[in-house]
């Protein structure tokens, strides 16, 4: 008999909360980059027709299991499994990637946090562009700075959560997600009026398939595997708070479109600006922290303009930060028995405190000697090993499990409960589950492990 168990109040809940979970702070600084990298509109076609045929139906298999179990991922697939192998690992390691990924996440948004409080204190004020990029140097080796704004942002998530999934997530994705795109959308309208629009708009657009490499088209398989939160029991947990009645499949399309809007707009958000200077993009946290502080202190009413980026920057992180909390805090409860306070004020305390050798890794205050052991310090190596290899085999483990280990008919049923014309999509949904999804999940998982390097391979043939 299934659970009882707290439901979304309303479908607008649920798509607000899926939304804001799926568009993180990647989608405003890690999506540009890319593109830039990548051929620009060739290379954004791929991730579009990717997104649509290897994350939505990866994503709708995650609500469908949700749903039908209706618990979260550790139970969830222990009891759909039915002694079929021991499932429950992959809910344990979706715990223990989100968990990861939630620590040094929250180190991220504290950057944002420090930096909408630096806005709105003119930090830019009298500086050369290289003293406005240093600025950013000396946050990330700030230990005590650093360990202030993770405790302050992981405390915000905790009062969310800590409510319940209807008066605390639901409540604050109708207000957080919303305000994003207001002030996404927003700013859209400013770039639209700098002169490096209309060349921004032709690169991300205009396909020019001589500029793609075999790189940017696995880069695109990548970045579509992780657009949409998958492979992380989040949007399995979410699914467990959906009705029976609700269109998994229509819900889980809206979800997807909106996450592509959002890094398509933010993508005309930011190049306008970085073409009307004549700038190229800087990867990850530079593009966000250094480059676009330069172009703002540049732009009339930048004051403005740079904190709003930045408060965009922290709505973006707290959305999708607080679905991580929430698997954590569901697992938790079903795991242990525990009052959704105590696992929000356990989760929330085991999460800070992997995040602060995070949050320590520029000023090497702990494991000093860590990146000369490893490689990469210790944020990088966290967020790394999450990246590349836990979240795709999480991935290929769910495509395994829902097509091949459970029964089709189940399936079937709880994918089209609440769809009157899915049924026919069925049999494309269950191909693509059992054989193109998987196959791109390898493919990703090869080309890591340098087992197979595909780049090279496809390079050589042309």
């Amino acid at each position: 008999m299934k659970q009882q168990r707290e439901h979304w109040a309303s479908r607008v809940g649920f798509i607000l909360a899926a939304a804001g979970s799926a568009i993180g702070i990647g989608s405003v600084w890690r999506f540009p980059y890319t593109v830039g990298e990548n051929g620009g509109g060739a290379f954004v076609l791929l991730y579009i027709i990717f997104t649509f045929v290897i994350g939505f139906p990866l994503f709708i298999s995650e609500l469908t299991i949700g749903r039908r179990a209706q618990k979260a991922a550790v139970f969830a697939y222990a009891d759909l499994s039915k002694g079929k192998g021991n499932w429950k690992l992959l809910g344990w390691l979706n715990l223990i990637s989100c968990f990861i990924i939630l620590s040094y996440y929250s180190v991220v948004a504290g950057w944002c946090l420090s930096y909408v409080l630096m806005s709105l204190t003119q930090f830019s004020q009298g500086k050369s562009p290289e003293q406005i990029k240093h600025v950013f140097d000396i946050l990330f080796t700030s230990a005590d700075v650093n360990i202030l704004w993770l405790f302050i942002f992981i405390l915000i998530n905790v009062g969310v959560v800590i409510s319940g999934v209807r008066k605390g997530i639901e409540y604050w994705s109708k207000i957080l997600t919303p305000a994003l795109f207001v002030i996404l959308i927003g700013l859209f309208i400013y770039a639209t009026t700098m002169p490096g629009f209309s060349r921004a708009a032709s690169f991300l657009f205009y396909p020019d398939f001589s500029r793609l490499t075999p790189s940017g088209v696995l880069n695109a398989l990548g970045m579509a595997f992780f657009t949409l939160s998958v492979g992380l029991g989040i949007i399995l947990t979410y699914g467990s708070y959906m009705k029976s009645s609700e269109d998994i499949t229509k819900n889980g399309f809206i979800v997807t479109m909106m996450t592509l809007l959002v890094s398509l707009i933010a993508a005309l958000m930011i190049f306008p600006i970085v073409f009307t200077f004549n700038f190229a993009p800087a990867g990850g946290p530079g593009l966000a922290f250094k480059t676009m502080p330069v172009l703002f202190a540049q732009l009339p009413g930048g004051l403005v303009i740079s904190t709003v980026f930045f408060v965009l920057l922290v709505f973006t992180a707290l959305t999708s930060s607080i679905s991580l909390l929430e698997m954590l805090v569901a697992n938790l409860i079903e795991l242990f028995k525990w009052s959704r306070i105590k696992a929000s004020i356990i989760a929330a305390s085991i999460a800070f405190a992997l995040g602060v050798p995070s949050a320590l890794s520029g000023s090497k205050t702990l494991f000093p000697n860590w990146k000369e052991i490893y490689g990469k310090d210790f944020f990088d190596t966290m967020n790394y090993i999450t990246q590349s290899w836990m979240m795709p085999v999480a991935g290929l483990l769910t495509t395994i499990f829902i097509g091949w280990i459970l029964k089709k008919s189940d399936v079937k049923a709880e994918l089209t409960s609440g769809s009157k014309i899915w049924s026919k999509w069925f049999p494309v949904w269950l191909f693509l589950v059992r054989f193109i999804v998987p196959a791109a999940i390898i493919v990703i998982v090869l080309q890591e492990a340098g087992i197979v390097n595909f780049i090279e391979l496809f390079s050589n043939t042309q």
